[in-house]
């Protein structure tokens, strides 16, 4: 079912989604209404495109996030942060990044910024924090990002929310953020590999939250007011969420989840809902047996569409330029055990066809992101990852 949702400006100059709040949400939860599972579609490939580099000697780099004047943050997993010049130029460390548990999956992982960034110069890091006796789990900071001519830091540093509770183990961390129209931030949290928590109300584990950007609870979120569970919880039965972005065009969030053996799910998460895992899912164990109850159960949701075999996707961006012709409106996709970047033709909420670039390369592709100039810009995950920029042939 298609709906699109139309925002009009208020004779008061409000936001219209901050003043119709719940409304809004309420809206968009049609969105999400009678979907039916999609499986991955024939991949065409295509090699009308390369891979130029940008920078390279980053060190698992995760997350790219552009600042006005084109210059990129990026993280490294080791727990680095650093500025780099639309040339390619590699600043040092910037200082004032918060410790990171470096281990398995875990380290410095999202980074976004404040929609009022030219403004206020602060900086949202997603991370896995550590605890004591090797304990872990993944937290959000903001600060503020102060630059001199010689050197940048980050100052004002306070994390903002924390997984809960901590957890041993080095896997399934999610850290995805995204700023939602109304000024609200979500955060994807994985399970922590702990499947069945990711049914449970009262951890954070396997779920989508929802906060202000000081940390504070939406007084809409679906769980307010329930005292058996976190008021911060937007939607829940998740695996591992490493990919989230706003639909330009609706508003809406979609996440992409990384399946086990086969199942990687894209979902548009409505407010309250169940995703399933681990009840339902269209994935396997890694030892070849079947996952909880089947692929459909009632009061879980379906995905709008999903992989078997598995991409391990991690990193998505809705593309709204003109520099790649018939691109505009298209989802793309990184793709890990994929080593591709996968494009998505969209009508509405459904996938209507799905492209595969840069098989070639053999590359593992972490985060993709659309630069203000319009091109497309890749991380590499690697010992010595880079940051490509995609150009036609």
């Amino acid at each position: 079912m298609n709906m699109r949702v139309h925002l009009t400006s208020p004779a008061d100059g409000r936001s219209p989604v901050r003043r119709t709040g719940m409304r809004y949400w309420l809206a968009l939860a049609s969105l999400g209404l009678n979907v039916v599972a999609q499986a991955g579609l024939p991949a065409s490939t295509s090699n009308n495109y390369a891979a130029e580099t940008i920078a390279s000697g980053l060190e698992h780099p995760w997350s790219l996030a552009f600042l006005p004047d084109g210059r990129m943050l990026v993280t490294e997993r080791a727990g680095r942060l650093r500025l780099v010049t639309i040339d390619g130029k590699l600043s040092a460390p910037i200082a004032g990044v918060p410790k990171v548990y470096a281990s398995g999956q875990g380290g410095l992982l999202d980074v976004a910024l404040d929609p009022a960034f030219a403004q206020n110069r602060l900086v949202y890091l997603s991370y896995a924090e550590p605890g004591n006796n090797d304990l872990a789990g993944t937290a959000v900071a903001r600060a503020r990002l102060i630059e001199t001519a010689s050197s940048a830091r980050l100052e004002q540093l306070v994390v903002i929310l924390r997984q809960q509770p901590k957890t041993v183990g080095g896997a399934h961390f999610g850290s995805r953020l995204a700023f939602a129209r109304d000024g609200t931030l979500f955060v994807t949290m994985g399970e922590r590999y702990q499947r069945d928590r990711a049914q449970e109300l009262d951890v954070s584990f396997g779920k989508v939250l929802r906060i202000r950007p000081d940390g504070g609870i939406p007084p809409d979120n679906p769980y307010v007011g329930r005292k058996d569970v976190l008021p911060e919880i937007w939607s829940h039965g998740h695996r591992n969420p490493q990919s989230a972005a706003i639909h330009p065009a609706t508003g809406a969030l979609w996440t992409i989840e990384h399946g086990a053996r086969g199942g990687d799910e894209i979902n548009i998460p409505l407010a309250g809902r169940n995703y399933g895992w681990p009840v339902i899912t269209y994935g396997h164990d890694y030892s070849g047996l079947p996952i909880g109850e089947g692929t459909a159960k009632a009061g879980m949701e379906q995905p709008v569409y999903y992989w078997d075999p598995s991409i391990a996707p991690s990193g998505m961006a809705f593309y709204t330029s003109n520099r790649y012709p018939g691109w505009n409106g298209t989802l793309l996709v990184g793709a890990l055990k994929g080593q591709a970047l996968v494009r998505l033709t969209l009508k509405g909420n459904q996938v209507v066809a799905e492209e595969r670039l840069l098989g070639n390369a053999k590359q593992r592709i972490r985060d993709v992101r659309q630069g203000p100039d319009g091109w497309v810009y890749l991380l590499t995950d690697a010992d010595d990852g880079a940051i490509l920029r995609l150009k036609p042939r």
